[in-house]
C-alpha cells in the first residue's frame, strides 16, 4: 500500500505538493515529486487527482479493494471528501480540510 510516483511522468508542476493535506510531498533538486514519509500518507488521493500527467497512483489496502468495494475521492476548495464503500456495502465518509 502507499503512494507511487513515476518520476518519468512527473513534470514538476508542484500541484501534488500544494494539495497534500499532510504536507508530505516535496520536489527534489530535479523538480520531481517525492514523498517525505510513506507511513504518514493518509491515502486520501488528493495528489493523484491533482496530477495533470498521471504520475501518481496509490495502492489501496486489500480491505477496501475487495470485489464491490470502492474509494471515491472528491476535492473542493476547502476540503477533501472521500467515501469508502466496503465489500459488504457499508459506507463511510471522511472529510479532511485542505491547508
Amino acid at each position: 500500500m502507499g503512494l507511487q510516483i513515476n518520476g518519468e511522468k512527473c513534470n514538476g508542476c508542484g500541484r501534488c505538493v500544494d494539495i497534500c493535506p499532510g504536507d508530505l510531498l516535496a520536489l527534489n533538486e530535479q523538480k520531481r515529486s517525492y514523498i517525505r514519509n510513506q507511513a504518514d500518507c493518509w491515502d486520501c488521493m488528493a495528489c493523484v487527482k491533482a496530477c495533470p500527467t498521471g504520475a501518481l497512483k496509490t495502492r489501496l489496502p486489500f480491505s477496501v479493494a475487495d470485489c464491490g468495494a470502492a474509494l471515491i475521492p472528491a476535492l473542493t476548495e476547502t476540503e477533501i471528501r472521500w467515501q469508502c464503500i466496503h465489500a459488504d456495502q457499508r459506507t463511510e465518509e471522511f472529510v479532511v480540510p485542505r491547508k
